[in-house]
C-alpha cells in the first residue's frame, strides 16, 4: 500500500485541546468487521460489547516528564530538550532531542532550572536534532530522579497548542501505568477510569498487562511512499507470564482479545509462538505493521482517531481493513468525534 491512501483532510478544531471532564464520557465510535456496521456510543458502554472470561490487554508503561527547558552556557539561549531514554544510569547519559538543534555541538553546557539545578553537557550527536548528554550529577539516584521530576514538563504533543498544566499530569497517564519509561501515553488506555475497571472486573472481564515503552517513533513521520520500505525505532518491551497465562487460557476457550491501543498491539505481534500463543519476552522491537497483514493474538481493538498518514492510522487499517477505516474516519469527522491524544475513541470488533 502507499502513504498517499492515508492522507484525510482534518478540521483543526477536532483535534482535541483538553481531555473530557470524566476519563469514560470520551465518546466511542464502534465498527463492526463482519458487516461494515457502525455505532456512536460513549466509552462506558464497552461494557456491553464483552462478556465474561474475555480479556482486555492493556500497556502499562508510565509517561515521565520528559521536555524540559534549558539554557545555553554563555550565550544563555533558551532550548528545548526532550529526553527520549536513558542509555546508561551510571554515567546518566540520555538519549535526547534538541530544539533549536543548529545551536547545540558537542562540548556545550546546558543548565536548567532558576538556580542551575541541573548541568548537563552534550558528548555526541546521534540525528539532525538528536544528542546523547551527559548529566553531570554527584547526588544519588533518587535526588537526580526528583530533579528531574521537578524540572520536567509532561511531554503533551505539539499539537495541543497549550502550556501542560496540573491536570496532565494525571490525565495524560493511564490509572494502571506503572513502569515508567515512556515520552508518550498509550491514549486508548486513557479513557479507562478505576471505576470503570471495577465494572468491567465484575462482569468477569479479566485483565492482562504488558509493557512498550512508547517512543517518539512512533510519531515520527513516514517519508516513504512504499509502506514495506518504512523503518521504525525500536521500542522497549517486555510480556510477562502472568500475561501469557490469562491471555492464553482466553484464546484457547475461544473468548475475545481485545488490544486496548496499537502499542499493546505492537507489543503482542513481537511475540508469539507457531500456535499463535502469546510468549513470554523481553526486548526492543521495530515492528510496523500494515495492510496485508494477519493478526495473531487478539480480535478486537481500541484506539483513537490519529493523524494522516501515520504508523498508527495505518495498523488500524491493516486490523480493521482498509475501505472501513477510511469510512470510520469520514464518519468521525462529520459527526465531530475528537481527535488524537485526549480525543475520542474507536473500538473494533
Amino acid at each position: 500500500m502507499k502513504l498517499s491512501q492515508f492522507q484525510f483532510d482534518l478540521p483543526l478544531n477536532l483535534i482535541a485541546q483538553h481531555p473530557t471532564k470524566k476519563r469514560e464520557d470520551a465518546r466511542m465510535m464502534v465498527v463492526h468487521r463482519q458487516t461494515g456496521q457502525m455505532e456512536n456510543k460513549n466509552f462506558r458502554d464497552i461494557l456491553d460489547y464483552f462478556d465474561d472470561k474475555d480479556v482486555f490487554v492493556v500497556n502499562n508503561t508510565k509517561v515521565f516528564p520528559a521536555r524540559m527547558y534549558g539554557r545555553k552556557e554563555k550565550t544563555g539561549a533558551k532550548i528545548e530538550v526532550f529526553l527520549l531514554r536513558e542509555l546508561n544510569k551510571q554515567n546518566r547519559l540520555w538519549d535526547v532531542i534538541v530544539d533549536p538543534a543548529r545551536k547545540i555541538r558537542v562540548g556545550n553546557k546546558l543548565y536548567f532550572g532558576e538556580n542551575e539545578e541541573l548541568v548537563a553537557e552534550v558528548i555526541d550527536n546521534t540525528t539532525s536534532r538528536g544528542r546523547t548528554i551527559r548529566f553531570l550529577w554527584e547526588g544519588s539516584e533518587d535526588a537526580f530522579k526528583a530533579q528531574l521530576e521537578a524540572l520536567g514538563e509532561t511531554p503533551l504533543p505539539k499539537y495541543i497548542k497549550r502550556k501542560p498544566d496540573d491536570e496532565d499530569k494525571e490525565r495524560y497517564q493511564t490509572v494502571y501505568a506503572k513502569h515508567e519509561g515512556a515520552v508518550a501515553a498509550p491514549t486508548a488506555g486513557l479513557h479507562f477510569s478505576r471505576e470503570l475497571i471495577k465494572r468491567l472486573e465484575i462482569k468477569g472481564i479479566r485483565f492482562a498487562e504488558v509493557t512498550l515503552h512508547t517512543g517518539l517513533g512512533t510519531f515520527r513521520p513516514i517519508e516513504v511512499e512504499d509502506l514495506s520500505k518504512h523503518k521504525m525505532d525500536a521500542e522497549y518491551y517486555h510480556i510477562d507470564d502472568t500475561a501469557c497465562r490469562v491471555v492464553n487460557k482466553a484464546k484457547e476457550t475461544n473468548h475475545r482479545i481485545c488490544s486496548i491501543g496499537t502499542t499493546t498491539m505492537r507489543a503482542m505481534e513481537s511475540s508469539f509462538t507457531a500456535q499463535k500463543l502469546l510468549k513470554p519476552s523481553e526486548g526492543w522491537t521495530n515492528m510496523f505493521i500494515h495492510p496485508p497483514y494477519d493478526f495473531n493474538i487478539a480480535n478486537a481493538l481500541v484506539t483513537n482517531f490519529h493523524l494522516p498518514k501515520t504508523s498508527l492510522m495505518i495498523m488500524t487499517s491493516a486490523f480493521a481493513g482498509y475501505e472501513l477505516t477510511i469510512e470510520a474516519y469520514k464518519k468521525a469527522i462529520k459527526d465531530k468525534y475528537r481527535f488524537f491524544s485526549y480525543g475520542d475513541a474507536l473500538l473494533i470488533i
